[in-house]
């Protein structure tokens, strides 16, 4: 029944594969959203660009909560889309 069956699933295996690397890709993009030093670098980035000027205080702001949203699995409305 082995063989059997491993021939009749061959046609299946392409499918297999590229489910387990979509679980392996969603894992990685996981441990990337929860990892500390990834957070770090993007608020480094941040205030590079605020002291560049490329970007305003109230865009640095928004960025940092995005950051430190994704990085506690909070998410909040935008600002201005609240209502009363």
């Amino acid at each position: 029944m082995g063989l059997l069956s491993f021939i009749a699933t061959l046609p299946l295996a392409p499918v297999r594969g590229v489910i387990s690397l979509a679980e392996l890709i969603q894992r990685q993009v996981e441990e990337e959203a929860h990892n500390p030093a990834s957070a770090r670098r993007a608020l480094e980035e941040l205030e590079d660009a605020r002291a560049a000027g490329e970007i305003s205080a109230e865009e640095e702001e928004q960025a940092q909560q995005a950051i430190l949203d994704r990085m506690t699995g909070t998410a909040r409305p935008p600002s201005g889309t609240e209502k009363e």
